[in-house]
């Protein structure tokens, strides 16, 4: 079984900074791309930024430049540095990855969430 756990959430004014992290736990041989996604009150969830294991990383047009995903593979983690928050990033925010298991059973995997709320 292959758990993703997300956690660095917080409340932060106009802005601030937050780091996200997300650590993939379980019988897990390798871990394909990792990513980000938000869900607003209302919205549709969305890609936020993605990562593979190799190759370039990718970002939605609206964290360019403020937002950086990155991983560590020896800890099967992800983390995504949050800049210059805005309002507008308010959102429950998802990990993903694309994982294969040591059952050679390769799938997608969803976190539960960690909420950011930009406010002042």
């Amino acid at each position: 079984q292959v758990q993703l756990v997300e956690s660095g959430g917080d409340l932060v004014q106009p802005g601030g900074s937050l780091r996200l992290s997300c650590a993939a736990s379980g019988n897990i041989f390798s871990i394909y791309a990792m990513g980000w996604y938000r869900q607003a009150p209302g919205k549709q969830r969305e890609l936020v930024a993605r990562i593979p294991n190799g190759g370039s990383t990718m970002y939605d047009d609206s964290v360019k430049g403020r937002f950086t995903i990155s991983r560590d593979n020896a800890q099967n983690t992800v983390y995504l540095q949050m800049n210059s928050l805005q309002p507008e990033d308010t959102a429950v925010y998802y990990c993903n990855a694309d994982i294969t298991t040591s059952s050679w059973v390769r799938r997608n995997y969803w976190g539960r969430g960690t909420q950011v709320t930009v406010s002042s």
